[in-house]
């Protein structure tokens, strides 16, 4: 920046030219040649980037020490050099030449930076010889600003057409892509790595050495895409034959706005290079371009620049206000227009107010100093906030001393800032951020008068700026560029054999690049590998890949059973990868395989392998549930005992009591023996075969049931309960087999295995029998819950309770007589039953098992309810829909006797404890007693009897025996003794049964639930 005694020549006595043209037109390499054939030069260039990328040129020209450098950030400066190479903000106007260039001239009118051009344009001059660069718009305000200068136009060397609208997957080769903020450049730059292998990156926010590094990536063609900002439309020289616009707004710095024709076509123009043609379109979101817009760029019309930017640069330091009042001078000439306050001088105005600087920024030096810090750029690009707090910092300490001495930024503090940065770990914004920081540091330290010894500090930042350069083009590459693809789509362009092999892991290898991996009988290819090369990599790998999976089918065809594996999923496993699985078939237990492979299997081999697993599956399921297949296949087992078998098979292992009532009664004690020696167990609520209750067994048949109801195995089931539970709480929205394709049965609340629910049912028993046989003052037929009870099946409380009104009891709080303490375990009489044998449950612990006589009923086969004191009696079946509603089940239907004489229980209950209300207490509990549910009275409320006496068919009962229908009027004679008390104390003499005529010529069915309470009603 000039000082207020500079005095640039602003006449036409040295030789004044410009020459304009559009780009590729040779400007920057002429102006160059003509430096160089005077003996002193300087050139101004936009960018830091450009400006570096010409001092390389000349340097190799001219040799190192003739040539400088001048950046904001970067100083090189040998001691007497010929030719200066800077950027235009850092032009030492100063430093007399012979030659003087700027280029880009045309940013005059550029609203943040125009202000310094236009100054160059007025202002600076060689001694003998100022060029001008720029685009041809610029020339009426050059004309009216520089008198005498003439000018010279050229032609661009190639065509330049526009190609319209590509995905960025379809963009030729050798093509910039354009985008206009970080965020987009990346995500653009990613998804090319995906598609095309890869695109160098490039940013005006990048060091030199990093943009250097990434160009070099693509002009040696390791990548054939580049992503970056409008800064390559500033002269950088690539080899680019279309340029791809993914976006046609830009962000200005205050708000967002569409480009220019000729701000288009300035980046456009990098597309082509000297003689070589070249396009620019559009892509990804960007709109398409009008015709107008086209032509104007296609044929260079553009509108002429009317107004270009100005600020004063002969500024008064005589104090803060006088400072201001120079900055906002209105400007001198026509065509000329005073630039928005820039970021110097909204710091400055942000540093003038804060109270660390106010009061140092007193007299000339002191101003001028802080006009310099002002000018600091900002590289981090933050709020203008925090930047002038920075700034203010290094006044803060430049000023220490006091206002008319400035001291020296303290090299403690440099140092500090500077070691925050000196870090290449991270991402690539990290890496971003810490440039950017050190870059500030940077132009700091190349302020010779700053710092105590700034030579040093000069080298400490390049050094740090550098590591964070080769960190940063480190992870660019890494992230953005993948060199396997790249190599690939080299060696396809150039029509040459690929090698491919497959490892003994799978991996398929081409080129030694990993491609995909074989997972069994299907070739996975990499997903890095897919996009427009995916077909030639595959077609590169499919020879391999065909005849290994062909090998593998025939492997398969030939191994044994133990190198399979079914998973509880359905799925075929071998050497660790999923090859087939499993499908419906004509049953449960005969699923077919459906083969899980690619095209390359040919038919035959793809049915050897079908057949083979089909094969393991069926020798699988008759090992893992070998009973039933015995069952299946057994030939003596015949007549009504085959059929019931037949249903045990279908349903695979476990049938309910209650929907097979009329088989199963039916059943003579040979048949019930034939299947007793197959492991079938008849319980009080469940025909089944304990062996199936183990973990691999239940599983599998959980399978089985699965892939028969959906045609495969792929529906989503939840997780079975854990191995060696007894109950678990039932889970919603499970298929209806889930629990009993498990061996649990679904009572109420919870699930229960089927072997423990016949254990309980067992227990209930006794206890049921025991309160029938001491009479109605202890309660008469029932039971109470007790903690025995709960711990067989795991539950107590609610769950209990739920789980025993699904199972058809229902309690009753009543007062009775405590009951006597149970006699010593010695004086008990003997078992009249043979030795038990063990039945396995579902841990595989055996569980004892009675024998039965042919002719005898096996106490473990009968239900609870015989407790209630009733007679057998045939019952009629009815089919358990809801396990939530009043049951009606085959294991809880009840006889008229049976209802009878739980009504009589009930009723002498009920008068004891009337009678006993005002008597002593002494000997008496109220407890909760658990009895069976009577029959159903159907939809027509109480039992009725028919015309001829027998019971109602439609609602299954009649009225009580001896007397009318319960509920009707008062009860009379209800105590003990009387005649309507239906208890043992009650009238002796004949009870009329009208309903139904006794059938004793009919054998007692001995499972019937009925039967031992029968055997005691006969005792009595």
């Amino acid at each position: 920046m000039m000082s207020s005694t500079a005095s640039p020549r602003m006449d036409a006595d040295a030789r004044v030219w410009a020459l304009l043209g559009p780009t590729n037109t040779g400007k920057t390499h002429l102006a160059i040649e003509r430096m160089l054939g005077h003996e002193t030069g300087m050139i101004g260039l936009p960018l830091r980037l450009l400006a570096r990328e010409v001092y390389d040129r000349v340097k190799d020209r001219v040799g190192t020490m003739n040539v400088a450098l001048i950046t904001g950030e970067e100083k090189i400066i040998p001691d007497n050099p010929r030719y200066w190479v800077t950027t235009v903000e850092s032009m030492p106007v100063g430093v007399p030449v012979d030659f003087l260039a700027v280029d880009e001239i045309q940013l005059c009118a550029d609203p943040e930076r125009g202000h310094v051009f236009t100054q160059r344009l007025m202002h600076a001059r060689g001694e003998l010889e100022t060029m001008f660069l720029g685009a041809d718009t610029i020339r009426g305000r050059i004309k009216d600003l520089v008198k005498g200068c003439r000018f010279e136009q050229r032609p661009r060397f190639s065509e330049l057409t526009y190609a319209g609208s590509k995905k960025i997957s379809r963009l030729p080769r050798r093509s910039a892509v354009v985008a206009f903020s970080s965020d987009q450049v990346y995500a653009i730059a990613e998804l090319i790595r995906r598609n095309r292998g890869g695109a160098a990156v490039v940013m005006g926010a990048l060091s030199p050495r990093t943009r250097n590094a990434q160009v070099a990536l693509y002009q040696s063609g390791d990548v054939d895409f580049i992503v970056a900002t409008d800064a390559i439309g500033m002269g950088l020289n690539m080899d680019v034959d279309h340029v791809a616009f993914a976006s046609l707004e830009k962000f200005d710095g205050r708000h967002h706005r569409a480009l220019t024709s000729a701000e288009i076509a300035q980046i456009a123009g990098r597309a082509g290079r000297y003689m070589n043609d070249g396009t620019f379109g559009v892509t990804g979101q960007a709109p398409a371009l009008d015709e107008e817009q086209i032509e104007d760029i296609e044929e260079h019309r553009f509108d002429p620049v009317r107004m270009l930017m100005w600020r004063n640069s002969n500024l008064d330091f005589a104090s803060l206000s006088h400072l201001f009042d120079s900055l906002d001078m209105p400007p001198p000439a026509k065509g000329l227009m005073r630039a928005r306050h820039a970021t110097d001088a909204a710091a400055l105005a942000l540093m003038a107010r804060d109270p660390r600087v106010k009061p140092l920024a007193t007299g000339r030096d002191a101003v001028e100093r802080l006009w310099e810090v002002a000018q600091v750029p900002d590289f981090r690009k933050v709020m203008i906030d925090e930047h002038a707090s920075l700034l203010a910092n290094i006044y803060d300490h430049l000023m220490r001393n006091d206002g008319a001495s400035p001291g020296r930024i303290p090299e403690d503090w440099f140092s500090s800032q500077t070691k925050r940065t000196d870090r290449t770990d991270g991402d690539i914004d990290t890496l971003a951020s810490r440039l950017a920081h050190i870059r500030t540091w940077t132009y700091v330290a190349n302020r010779a008068d700053w710092l105590e010894d700034p030579v040093y500090w000069q080298g400490v930042t390049r050094a740090i700026e550098d590591r964070l350069s080769d960190a940063l083009h480190e992870r660019l590459t890494q992230q953005f560029i993948d060199r396997r693809t790249s190599v690939l789509l080299k060696r396809l362009q150039q029509r040459e054999d690929l090698m491919a092999s497959v490892s003994a892991e799978g991996e398929v290898m081409v080129e030694g690049e990993f491609v995909g991996r074989l997972a069994g009988l299907v070739f996975v290819p990499d997903p890095r590998a897919e996009g427009v090369d995916g077909k030639a990599l595959r077609a590169a790998a499919d020879k391999v890949v065909t005849g290994e999976i062909e090998a593998r089918a025939r492997r398969i065809a030939a191994a044994e059973d133990t190198a399979f594996e079914l998973t509880e999923h359905g799925r075929i496993m071998w050497e660790s990868a999923a090859i087939g699985r499993l499908i419906a078939g004509g049953d449960r237990l005969s699923p077919k395989v459906e083969l899980t492979c690619g095209e390359e299997l040919q038919a035959a081999d793809r049915l050897a392998a079908t057949q083979r697993l089909e094969k393991f599956v069926e020798a699988h399921i008759a090992k893992v549930l070998e009973p039933l297949i015995k069952l299946r296949d057994a030939d003596d087992v015949t007549g009504l005992a085959r059929g019931v078998a037949f249903r045990l098979v279908e349903a695979l292992g476990a049938i309910r009591r209650d929907e097979a009532a009329d088989d199963i009664t039916a059943l003579a004690q040979p048949d019930r023996a034939m299947l007793r020696k197959y492991g079938v167990r008849f319980g009080a609520f469940s025909i089944f075969l304990p062996a199936l209750l183990k973990p691999a067994p239940a599983h599998l048949i959980l399978l089985l049931h699965a892939v028969f109801g959906s045609g495969n195995a792929t529906i989503d089931l939840p997780t079975p309960p854990a191995p060696g539970l007894t109950s678990a709480p039932t889970e919603d929205n499970v298929p209806d087999f889930f629990y009993p394709a498990l061996g649990f049965r679904v009572c109420g609340p919870r699930a229960v295995r089927l072997d423990m629910l016949e254990r309980l049912a067992d227990a209930i028993r006794p206890k049921i029998a025991a309160r029938a046989e001491l009479g109605h003052g202890y309660g008469g037929a029932g039971f109470v819950a007790d903690a025995d009870l709960m711990s067989l099946v795991g539950c107590s409380g609610e769950a209990f309770d739920g789980l025993l009104a699904s199972l058809g009891f229902k309690p009753q709080t009543i007062r009775v007589k405590k009951m006597p303490e149970a006699k010593p375990v010695e004086d008990a009489a003997p078992a009249a039953d043979a030795p038990a044998e063990a039945a396995p449950d579902a841990s595989g612990e055996a569980t004892p098992q009675p024998a039965s006589d042919p002719g005898e009923a096996n106490p473990q086969e009968a239900t609870p309810q015989e407790a209630t004191g009733a007679p057998a009696a045939e019952e009629t079946a009815t089919t358990e829909t809801d396990p939530t509603a009043k049951p009606t089940t085959a294991e809880n239907a009840v006889s008229e006797t049976e209802i009878a004489a739980t009504d009589a229980a009930e009723d002498a209950s009920e008068t004891a404890a009337a009678d006993d209300a005002n008597a002593d207490d002494d000997g008496m509990e109220e407890i909760v007693l658990w009895r069976p549910v009577r029959k159903n009275r159907g939809p027509q409320g109480p039992r009725s009897r028919a015309a001829d006496g027998e019971p109602n068919a439609r609602t299954g009962g009649g009225g009580k025996p001896g007397g009318p229908t319960r509920g009707k009027g008062p009860r009379k004679g209800g105590k003990k003794g009387g005649p309507n008390a239906g208890g043992k104390g009650g009238n002796k003499g004949p009870r009329q049964m009208s309903a139904r005529p006794p059938r004793s010529d009919k054998p007692v069915d001995p499972d019937s639930p009925f039967a031992v309470l029968s055997q005691l009603k006969n005792k009595s």
